[in-house]
């Protein structure tokens, strides 16, 4: 709460304000080129530029979905046979949502043609409007395995570090890697891995020298234990499907691994699974929630996702998918924000940009009408949102 230069100051006043973390007892927040410059108290604005009164509105950090693909269409009720080339205006538009919705980054775990890159850029320039993007590119994949469509197929170690070199050459933040079988792609067995462990261990170790960290799709156990073993950084999905479907072959000793190794688990919530809550039966649900609070119960963190862009998942519905992502892994709603927001941070390896409201970090700033740590709904009435510094809607 210093006192800054007063120059290019857009003030927010009248706000309760909770910082990613905690709420605080500031009420006002000052942003400056792109970045928060202070959070301060009415009393101290003098002489401030422009003063904007937000009405007592709630302001926390912009939200964060750990994975989404820009490039899949969610009407679309199968995969892509290839990438469409002539998708930009479609993936603008999508971005356009999510910075409208309040989703200041995301992490964008596969496309073909690394579109989603070029759009990641021109993002960051300011020429389109839309979320920090974090992208890996054509995810590594066994011959006909999961999403092979976009031209990641390796068979072997060799040929996945020359797959991993094309990924940094263009680029990209981080590598994805299919660990196990996917639902999406036909014969694929999302039960059994594609790579061994001295592959996918190999592949880590590459992509280390690339300075890239990686995240695994993982819907089986063994594929699971595989990844974490190779020391990657995110377990996307981690459904633990066994002979009995999801949910189903839990194992506390693969966990405890998950914990050491300091791996965040991706689960990939969507605000479809609510039909999970409205089910009479509720045995997968039952699995789910004992391996999810199991999981929690141990320590390892977890980081809220969507999967967004795979059928019937919208790339601007993060908002509604964390209310059902709370319920479903019974967390607290401060857990789950902070599952979007600084827990996501650390988890994408973004801290020391965004994630809290706090002095020196990005600008990403939502500000909802009512508490969301009393009621999640209140994510979706965003009233502002400032992304980067760049308002993209004012109260």
């Amino acid at each position: 709460m210093n006192a800054i230069p007063d120059a290019d100051i857009t003030v927010l006043r009248n706000l309760r304000i909770w910082d990613g973390d905690n709420w605080t007892d500031a009420d006002t927040l000052c942003v400056q080129r792109g970045r928060i410059a202070a959070l301060e108290h009415a009393g101290n604005l003098s002489g401030k530029t422009t003063i904007i009164d937000c009405a007592g509105a709630v302001a926390i950090p912009g939200l964060m979905d750990a994975h989404v693909h820009m490039e899949l269409n969610p009407e679309h009720s199968r995969p892509p046979a290839f990438t469409d080339l002539n998708q930009r205006p479609q993936m603008e538009k999508r971005a356009k949502d999510m910075v409208e919705a309040g989703i200041t980054t995301a992490r964008d775990l596969g496309g073909g043609a690394w579109l989603e890159l070029a759009l990641r850029d021109r993002i960051a320039t300011g020429s389109v409007p839309g979320p920090r993007l974090i992208c890996a590119g054509q995810p590594l994949t066994s011959p006909g395995g999961h999403c092979h469509f976009w031209g990641g197929e390796a068979a072997n170690l060799e040929q996945a570090r020359g797959v991993l070199k094309r990924q940094a050459n263009k680029g990209v933040d981080l590598i994805k890697v299919m660990a196990s079988g996917g639902r999406m792609t036909s014969g694929s067995d999302p039960s059994k891995p594609q790579f061994d462990v001295d592959t996918l261990s190999g592949i880590v170790a590459a992509a280390k020298q690339y300075g890239l960290p990686v995240a695994a799709h993982c819907h089986g156990t063994k594929a699971i234990e595989y990844a974490t073993l190779a020391g990657v950084s995110t377990i996307e999905h981690c459904s633990w499907v066994g002979q009995d479907g999801w949910a189903s072959d839990y194992q506390e000793e693969i966990a405890r691994i998950i914990l050491d190794k300091g791996v965040w688990v991706s689960p990939t919530i969507n605000r479809g699974w609510q039909r999970m809550l409205d089910s009479k039966t509720g045995a997968v649900l039952g699995r789910v929630r004992a391996a999810y609070g199991a999981m929690l119960d141990m320590g390892i963190p977890f980081v809220a996702s969507t999967d967004a862009g795979i059928p019937g998942v919208f790339h601007h519905h993060l908002p509604e998918a964390l209310g059902v992502f709370g319920r479903i892994a019974e967390l607290s709603n401060a857990d789950t924000l902070r599952s979007a927001t600084s827990g996501a941070a650390r988890a994408l390896g973004v801290s020391a940009i965004t994630g809290r409201l706090a002095p020196g970090l990005a600008a990403d700033v939502l500000l909802v009408d009512g508490d969301p740590l009393e009621d999640m709904s209140a994510l979706t009435r965003p009233v502002g949102i400032w992304a980067s510094g760049r308002a993209i809607r004012l109260p």
